[in-house]
């Protein structure tokens, strides 16, 4: 009889130590789990407020450049005015030019001809 309660007493403790293992495995899991929900809405506001910084920063570099191209459209507005009107004259000289050939070439097929 003693002999069968030592291996009881072996086992009890084969026992014993498993389920603490499974305890422990199981405590882990749970802590895991109640630590979860308080990571991810961190996680969620720094999401947040990165997402908020970067919105600002966009819209302040856009009114940024908005209002430099606009300036500078504003500022140049009688230079391309000027330029216009020099390509027109010059567009205008070359067309008087190129009608003047133009007559001169059919004088000179229209003499040939006769």
């Amino acid at each position: 009889m003693t002999q069968r309660h030592g291996s009881q007493s072996k086992d009890e403790a084969l026992l014993v130590s498993v389920a603490e293992s499974i305890g422990s495995t199981l405590g882990t899991i749970a802590a895991k789990a109640n630590a979860a929900p308080k990571v991810l809405s961190e996680m969620a506001n720094s999401v947040e407020r990165e997402g908020k910084r970067l919105t600002r920063e966009t819209k302040r570099a856009a009114r940024k450049i908005t209002g430099a191209g606009s300036r500078k459209l504003r500022r140049n507005k009688p230079a391309k005015a000027a330029k216009r009107t020099l390509r027109r004259a010059a567009s205008s000289v070359k067309r008087a030019v190129r009608s003047a050939r133009s007559k001169k070439t059919t004088r000179r097929k229209a003499s040939r001809g006769k």
